[in-house]
């Protein structure tokens, strides 16, 4: 849990430049009226340079996207990305990814960490942070698990079957779910999430990792205290650059109706759903992403 607590304030920090980035709204204890006591964060994520083409044709110049998450250690992390409660837009008219995280001292063989509908296995995807591969924009030689070496522990380098070979381990499980309700646009959208998903936490948990020597040995009070000065950091950092995160809003000046067929073919997406004018339904409909 420190490693990865460590990992997330690190690898948003250094996310984190030329006005887009990681802004800290609220780290604190809060108590769950059902779970209890916890750690509330909200989170401002701001994007907008890292959104492809087909998407900045319809959000504002400055965009983001909001994080709230409850943490129960060691147990369960829950978090929702959505846009904020007061932007409207006919492109993301209702829009969220929710994800819940489970940390057990095992190599990833429970079937069912949720403990309430297993996952179809076909539906399960298995992440190596030592032989998946990354995009090359992350990577860096001195986080390549293959010739990486603690010196506080003496673990590494990981090898071929390390799952099955290395003491200790922990596998970190995810179940995310997505909602998207723009017709049209859905199977290329879905695409686009859950492929940045993945990268981001192939890239963490290798850097949680490689980061050993660094969060070894620390407390959970020192690494709330590490959290602190890395939030101001980046917020600051956020705040002096060109174009400055304002605490206001996003204004949304773009309306194009998505389901005109038009539009989408300029945009480069045809769905076949789209060609066709008598499987077309008449208007926008809600579609969930599935499966979990």
């Amino acid at each position: 849990i420190i490693g990865q607590l460590y990992m997330i304030s690190r690898h948003s920090s250094e996310q984190s430049h030329g006005g887009e980035g990681v802004e800290v709204i609220c780290n604190e204890p809060q108590t769950h009226p059902q779970h209890g006591l916890g750690q509330f964060t909200e989170k401002r994520i701001h994007l907008s340079s890292k959104l492809p083409s087909w998407i900045k044709m319809f959000v504002p110049r400055i965009f983001y996207i909001t994080e709230k998450a409850w943490n129960f250690y060691p147990y369960t992390i829950t978090g929702l990305y959505q846009l904020p409660e007061c932007v409207y837009c006919s492109f993301f008219p209702k829009f969220h990814i929710r994800i819940e995280t489970r940390f057990e001292n095992n190599n990833g063989n429970n079937d069912n960490a949720f403990e309430d509908i297993p996952t179809p296995k076909e539906s399960v995807i298995h992440l190596d942070i030592l032989s998946d591969k990354i995009p090359e924009k992350h990577y860096e030689q001195k986080e390549d698990l293959s010739s990486w070496r603690s010196a506080k522990t003496g673990r590494g380098p990981l090898r071929a079957g390390w799952r099955n070979e290395s003491l200790p381990v922990m596998c970190s499980y995810k179940r995310v779910e997505c909602s998207f309700e723009v017709y049209g646009l859905q199977g290329k959208t879905e695409e686009f999430i859950h492929k940045n998903i993945r990268d981001i936490l192939l890239v963490g948990h290798r850097q949680a990792v490689a980061w050993t020597d660094e969060w070894h040995g620390m407390t959970l009070e020192d690494v709330r205290r590490f959290e602190k000065e890395l939030q101001e950091q980046t917020n600051n950092k956020l705040k002096s650059a060109p174009g400055e995160v304002s605490n206001s809003a996003p204004r949304i000046s773009r309306s194009v109706s998505v389901a005109d067929e038009l539009s989408l073919k300029k945009m480069g997406v045809v769905d076949e759903v789209t060609t066709d004018s008598s499987r077309r339904p008449q208007s926008p409909m809600r579609v969930n992403s599935t499966p979990k």
